[in-house]
């Protein structure tokens, strides 16, 4: 479960382990009808993308700036969903 830092959201993410999926995962376009992927903004990201890389992730690709906006980076979560965490610059 993740909470805003403002205590008004929520937004939960779930890994399905039963029943099985006999085809597995798989890799779809970004582009493909459906929930691929969500943005979360956060602070310090460079931290949290140390702390995610501890505890066995990785990033997709490597963090980035976008321009002076915003540093993004994209982390594969549950099922196959892309997570981006952006931070503010």
């Amino acid at each position: 479960m993740v909470r805003t830092a403002d205590g008004t959201g929520r937004l939960e993410l779930v890994k399905y382990h039963a029943p099985a999926d006999g085809n597995g995962m798989q890799p779809l376009p970004a582009n493909r009808l459906g929930f691929r992927h969500i943005c979360i903004e956060v602070a310090d990201l460079n931290t949290i993308v140390d702390g995610l890389r501890d505890e066995g992730f990785d990033t997709v690709g490597e963090v980035q700036d976008y321009g002076t906006s915003y540093r993004l980076c994209y982390v594969s979560g549950p099922e196959g969903l892309i997570v981006e965490l952006a931070e503010k610059l």
